[in-house]
């Protein structure tokens, strides 16, 4: 009955069915003289504590039970599953104005990407439009595969290529792929310099790149008295007018040692940190130095790094129906490399050809110095943020109020 639930029931001792309501607060006082008043003397009055309530627990115990033998009927059949749609690093996308670049309808269709990394596995779905042209350098696989540890390069791939779920950042562009890394002993993804060398060399001699995309970086040298065959084979690209973009570095932090990573120290290469959900810079995120080794200063618009773009826990394709999340200036990279597709499919006249000496790639990078999200107006140019943050729609209006001079 509403409004007796927390009572006790004393049933009459003559016909067990007529309850009495007993405040549970006298339960135990006056047994005895409750016997006698009542007629259950000799026999103690027992009050039935809340009976309605017993009925209820009891009747839902026995419909737990059905449901679990409900459930465990359907999951041993293998019909239920529940799957949770992955995350989505879109703020990134919206961070560096890939969402309003949209509008512009710019897919990075004609332009031709060449990423030298751990290779490419096209097992995601999302990748069941994409065409890719593959170079096995660690192997002799004719096919695309990935050798590295969480497959690095598929993650990158993804995050330009992508064709559902988190969208690529230009998914129309003519990629190909160079596996020139693996996964060592140590878990990390690692190769010989001279492997990158001969990648980066393949993809401007056989490929006929438009830009070469390096998530990858060695420890820059400054006692050396001659550069690496890395940095000798981006300094032939970039003189070309090939545009590179490198990777800064994850040494920041306490280590770091204030020089951003090889081949990324080339004054051409556009040189890239990461940045943060917050616009802040990445902790990891390498320095620069702008002193050159052969002591003189840097000049504008290269200055290292060039540029932040977001680099913590980014989303993107992994093996199979996978998608995972990253940090780190590898992933920086692409969000540049993909901004930049989008830039020479807008504006042809920036490729390099036969006759480049890499002037077009200075007019690019002074809009890109130019457009910038500055952390600091007052401060031009930062060791750790660069000219600032990648706006990539900034940066194509920039562009579009320039007169080509090269």
């Amino acid at each position: 009955m509403k409004g007796l639930e927390s009572f006790e029931y004393l049933p009459e001792p003559e016909d067990s069915r007529i309850l009495s309501a007993i405040d549970p607060s006298a339960v135990g006082f006056q047994d005895g003289w409750r016997a006698e008043v009542t007629g259950w003397a000799p026999l103690d009055a027992i009050p039935m504590p809340q009976l309605r309530r017993k009925r209820i627990l009891a009747t839902n115990g026995v419909i737990f039970a059905v449901l679990v033998i409900i459930l465990l009927v359907v999951w041993n059949s293998g019909l239920l599953f529940i799957e949770l749609s992955p995350p989505k690093s879109e703020w990134a996308n919206e961070q560096s104005q890939f969402n309003d670049f949209s509008e512009l309808g710019l897919t990075g269709a004609g332009v031709k990407v060449c990423m030298v990394d751990t290779g490419l596995d096209l097992s995601n779905p999302a990748f069941s439009e994409v065409e890719v042209t593959f170079k096995d350098m660690i192997g002799s696989s004719n096919a695309p595969i990935d050798y590295g540890f969480i497959a690095h390069g598929t993650l990158m791939a993804g995050i330009l290529v992508s064709g559902s779920h988190q969208l690529g950042i230009a998914p129309n562009i003519t990629l190909a792929m160079v596996a020139a890394l693996a996964a060592d002993e140590d878990d990390m993804n690692s190769g010989s310099e001279q492997t990158v060398a001969n990648a980066i060399s393949w993809c401007q001699d056989e490929f006929k790149a438009d830009i070469i995309s390096l998530s990858l970086g060695g420890e820059q040298n400054i006692e050396m008295h001659t550069e690496g065959s890395s940095v000798s084979a981006v300094r032939r690209a970039v003189d070309s007018g090939i545009f590179v973009v490198a990777a800064a570095g994850n040494d920041g932090g306490d280590a770091d040692d204030g020089l951003v990573s090889v081949p990324g120290n080339v004054p051409r290469v556009i040189t890239v940190g990461a940045s943060t959900q917050e616009q802040t810079v990445w902790v990891n995120s390498s320095a620069g130095s702008q002193i050159l080794s052969d002591g003189t200063l840097r000049q504008n618009p290269h200055m290292k790094p060039e540029i932040i773009a977001p680099g913590e826990n980014i989303i993107s394709t992994g093996m199979g129906n996978n998608w995972y999340s990253s940090s780190g200036t590898s992933d920086s990279t692409v969000f540049v490399t993909g901004a930049l597709s989008l830039l020479l499919e807008a504006f042809p006249e920036y490729r390099p050809t036969s006759s480049s000496n890499g002037e077009c790639i200075d007019q690019v990078k002074y809009s890109l110095m130019n457009s910038s999200l500055k952390y600091d107006d007052s401060v031009a140019h930062d060791d750790h943020w660069g000219y600032g943050q990648l706006q990539a729609l900034d940066w194509y209006q920039d562009l579009a109020i320039q007169i080509p001079s090269c």
